[in-house]
C-alpha cells in the first residue's frame, strides 16, 4: 500500500477544505464514474425487479459489463500504486540478495504477460466488433476495448513501476523486511 498514512489522522483533519487529490489519474476517475453508473443500474434492476415486479431486461446485462470494465481499470490503479496482490511471504524469509535479483524478474514478467495480455485482448476487440450485446443493440467490442485499455494502462503501469524499480535499486517486495512487516 503506498498511499496516504491515515494511522495518526485526528479529527480537525477531517475539516481540511483541500484535499489532496494529485495522486489521482484520469483512469481513477473513469472507473469511478463507471462504478457509480454501475451502482445506479444495479439499483433500477433492483427497484424494478422487487418493488414493480417488473424487470427491465437491459439492467442485468449492462452490469455485467460495467463490473468487467471497472474490474480492468481499477487494475491499472493497482499496478500504478503496487498494490496488487503479491508473495510477500518469500521476501520475508529470503536472502536480501536473492530477493534483490527475484524483484526484477518478477518486474519483468508482470510487464511482458500484461503487454501479451493486451495484445490478445486487442485482437479479441477487432474480432467482437460484429458480435452485438444479447439485449442492447451495440457492439461486444466495446466492453473488450474497455478491458483492451485497463490492460493496455496496466502494462504501461507496469513498465514505469519496474523502470522505478530498476532505478531505485529496490520495490516494494524487497522493503517488506525492512517495514517490518514479518513480524
Amino acid at each position: 500500500y503506498s498511499g496516504p498514512d491515515l494511522g495518526n489522522v485526528g479529527l480537525d483533519a477531517l475539516d481540511d477544505p483541500s484535499p489532496d487529490l494529485s495522486d489521482y489519474r484520469v483512469e481513477d476517475w473513469a472507473t469511478l464514474g463507471l462504478f457509480w453508473f454501475l451502482a445506479v443500474v444495479v439499483f433500477l434492476q433492483f427497484f424494478t425487479r422487487y418493488a414493480l415486479n417488473n424487470p427491465i431486461a437491459w439492467t442485468e446485462e449492462i452490469a455485467r459489463y460495467l463490473l468487467t470494465c471497472v474490474g480492468f481499470l481499477g487494475g491499472a490503479m493497482a499496478v500504478r500504486r503496487q498494490s496488487h496482490i503479491q508473495v510477500e511471504f518469500l521476501y520475508v524469509y529470503l536472502p536480501r540478495r536473492v530477493a534483490r535479483v527475484l524483484s526484477p524478474l518478477v518486474d519483468l514478467i508482470r510487464t511482458a504477460f500484461l503487454g501479451y495480455a493486451a495484445w490478445l485482448c486487442w485482437k479479441v476487440t477487432v474480432i467482437m466488433h460484429t458480435q452485438p450485446m444479447v439485449v442492447v443493440d451495440w457492439p461486444m467490442s466495446i466492453v473488450y476495448g474497455a478491458c483492451t485499455l485497463g490492460i493496455v494502462l496496466m502494462t504501461a503501469w507496469s513498465i514505469r513501476v519496474a523502470w522505478g524499480n530498476w532505478r531505485s535499486g529496490s520495490s516494494v517486495l524487497t522493503r517488506v523486511k525492512a517495514e517490518g512487516r514479518h513480524q
